[in-house]
C-alpha cells in the first residue's frame, strides 16, 4: 500500500477507524479482533481510536483495550503501526456525549491511555473535541506539556475550525501533527480545514469518510455519480470515495471505520485506485 505521512511518521494512506467496534451495534470481540488482524495483513499501520469509544459508563477505554489486545495477538510485526487515540470527549452510558477540556483532565486521560495501550508513550494523542468551558488555548496547551514530557510522540487536534488549527499550530510550537474532522462525499463543509492543513503540512484525517456508521452502505444510492465511477473501474462506490479523498491532497489519509474483515479488506484498495481528471470533477462537483 502507497504510504502518506503524519509528521515523519510514515503511514499506510488508508487507516482503520476502530469506534464501530466499541459503540451501539457493536460485533462480538471475536469479530473485532479478527477486523483488526484483516486491517493489519492488508498493509494498514494507522489505527484510530479514542478513549470514549465505548458503550456503558464502567468501560472507559474499550477500543484501546481492543486495540491493544489486537496488536498483541497479530502475528506479525506491529511496531510500525501507529496508533492514535484522543481525550476530552466522554459517554456517561446513558447514549449522550459531554466534553471536558480542563488541562488537568487531559493529562490524566492521556495517561490512562498509555496504560491501556500498553505502552509508555502514545503514537498520537488528539485533543478530542473543544469545550466551551475552557478557553482552547489552555486545552491545548496540556497536550503541548504532554508532548514535552514524552507521554505523547505526535500532538493532533479534532473537530476544529480553520483558526482553532492555527491557534493549536502556535500553541504547540509549530509541533501539530494532524486534524481529524468529519469529511465525506456528504459532508463537505470542512475543505476550508483541508486546505489548510495541505499549506500548513499537517496530516488531515476524514472521520466517517464514508458517511457514518449506517450510511456507508448506502453512499452509491446517495451520491450517483460515485456509484457510475465505481462500476466504470469494476470496484465499490466506497472505494470510490476514499480515493477521491485521497485525491483532494497529500496529507489526507482516511481513517475508515470496520467492524468486519470485508469492510476495511475493500477500503484499503483504494489506496491504488487512480481516478482520472474527468471523474474527480464530476465527484467534486457531486452534491446530494
Amino acid at each position: 500500500m502507497q504510504t502518506r505521512h503524519i509528521a515523519d511518521v510514515p503511514v499506510s494512506a488508508i487507516g482503520l477507524g476502530g469506534m464501530p467496534m466499541s459503540i451501539e451495534g457493536r460485533p462480538d470481540r471475536e469479530r473485532s479482533i479478527a477486523t483488526i488482524h484483516a486491517a493489519l495483513d492488508a498493509g494498514v499501520t494507522l489505527i484510530d481510536t479514542a478513549d470514549a469509544y465505548h458503550l456503558h459508563a464502567d468501560e472507559v477505554g474499550h477500543n484501546e483495550e481492543l486495540i491493544a489486545e489486537a496488536l498483541r495477538t497479530w502475528h506479525g510485526d506491529s511496531s510500525s503501526v501507529l496508533v492514535a487515540t484522543k481525550g476530552g470527549h466522554l459517554r456517561p452510558g446513558d447514549g449522550s456525549w459531554t466534553v471536558n477540556g480542563r488541562p488537568e483532565y487531559l493529562k490524566k486521560a492521556a495517561q490512562e491511555s498509555a496504560r491501556r495501550l500498553g505502552v509508555e508513550a502514545i503514537g498520537l494523542y488528539q485533543f478530542h473535541r473543544p469545550d466551551p468551558e475552557v478557553p482552547y488555548e489552555e486545552s491545548v496547551g496540556a497536550i503541548a506539556e504532554l508532548l514535552d514530557a514524552g507521554t505523547i510522540r505526535l500532538a493532533g487536534i479534532s473537530n476544529a475550525n480553520p483558526d482553532r488549527i492555527r491557534a493549536a499550530q502556535e500553541v504547540l510550537g509549530g509541533r501539530l501533527a494532524s486534524v481529524q474532522n468529519q469529511y465525506s462525499p456528504a459532508f463537505r463543509s470542512s475543505q476550508a480545514e483541508l486546505d489548510l492543513c495541505a499549506e500548513l503540512g499537517v496530516a488531515f484525517l476524514p472521520w466517517s469518510p464514508l458517511g457514518g456508521i449506517g450510511k456507508a452502505g448506502d453512499l452509491g444510492e446517495a451520491f450517483a455519480p460515485f456509484a457510475e465511477v465505481a462500476e466504470a473501474h469494476g470496484v465499490s462506490p466506497q472505494q470510490v470515495a476514499l480515493a477521491w479523498e485521497l485525491a483532494q491532497a497529500d496529507v489526507v489519509v482516511p481513517i475508515p471505520g470496520a467492524s468486519r474483515p470485508a469492510s476495511i479488506q475493500d477500503s484499503v484498495l483504494a489506496a491504488d485506485l487512480e481516478l482520472t481528471p474527468d471523474e474527480l470533477a464530476s465527484l467534486n462537483a457531486t452534491t446530494d
